[in-house]
């Protein structure tokens, strides 16, 4: 139970990782806010923690509207006292060459990566700093925060400036406790993943299975994904470390994809 007596917001818990960690900190021990634009399906989740033997709620929160982000932040305060740790994971992927990519898509993407870890470290921050007990506020980067590919010019831009932002964050949260890190995930299928194969299927006009072993896996160490409990375990990791030793860093969990 090391996340035991916390209380944990995570953005776009309603799927894919945010959903695993939402439910891995609530075996931690931690009280849960899924905080997703699909209300029903964060309430799912919510219900299934809850059925677990966890604690949990869902609100509503689309991460690009700031009062949409207060109020969230709010209620999680009101129902459970605190915000302890954020992990603000929201995110969307748009497959396109750079040539061909819309300005709108652009915008989209990086109001989804860049301004939702604003608002939402903003929001909990304050939270943070008012209550007195430090924190701890995680990043969803990517491999792609330290790298790029082809056809993802908005997405591996808005995980690189997620790196900035969190050692600003450490550096500005450090007299009140409250410590930044950046998940680098590499390739996991979640439903996001899952989508892009047949894209990039047919943008580069190969196979799946050649997106899959050519593009996605092919500089990793052992041909393997990067799993849900993988992220799962760095989450803990980090939500649970006690001190500011470990601040400001970012994590790649990537089956050797992308080696520092």
């Amino acid at each position: 139970m090391r996340l035991n007596g916390k209380t944990a917001l995570i953005t776009g818990a309603a799927s894919g990782l945010g959903k695993e960690i939402a439910q891995r900190y609530a075996a931690e021990g931690a009280k849960v806010c899924i905080a997703d634009m699909n209300i029903e399906a964060g309430r799912i989740v919510a219900d299934e923690i809850g059925v677990a033997g966890g604690v949990a709620m869902a609100v509503e929160m689309n991460v690009t509207d700031e009062e949409a982000v207060n109020a969230g932040v709010a209620a999680t305060v009101d129902a459970f006292g605190t915000v302890d740790i954020l992990v603000s994971n929201a995110g969307n992927q748009h497959i396109a060459p750079l040539t061909d990519l819309e300005f709108a898509d652009w915008k989209r993407l990086l109001a989804i990566h860049l301004d939702g870890a604003f608002l939402t470290t903003k929001a909990c921050m304050r939270q943070m700093k008012a209550a007195g007990n430090g924190g701890s506020i995680l990043l969803m980067g990517s491999a792609h925060s330290k790298v790029a590919s082809a056809l993802k010019a908005p997405y591996v831009t808005a995980k690189h400036g997620l790196l900035g932002l969190a050692r600003v964050v450490a550096i500005e949260g450090a007299a009140y406790g409250v410590r930044s890190n950046v998940i680098c995930p590499g390739f996991v299928r979640t439903p996001l993943v899952e989508k892009q194969i047949p894209e990039q299927a047919s943008t580069l006009g190969i196979t799946e299975e050649q997106v899959i072993s050519d593009v996605m896996l092919k500089d990793t160490v052992d041909g393997e994904f990067t799993t849900l409990e993988d992220i799962g375990d760095t989450a803990i990791f980090l939500a649970a470390f006690p001190s500011n030793a470990l601040t400001g860093q970012s994590v790649v969990v990537s089956h050797g994809w992308y080696v520092e």
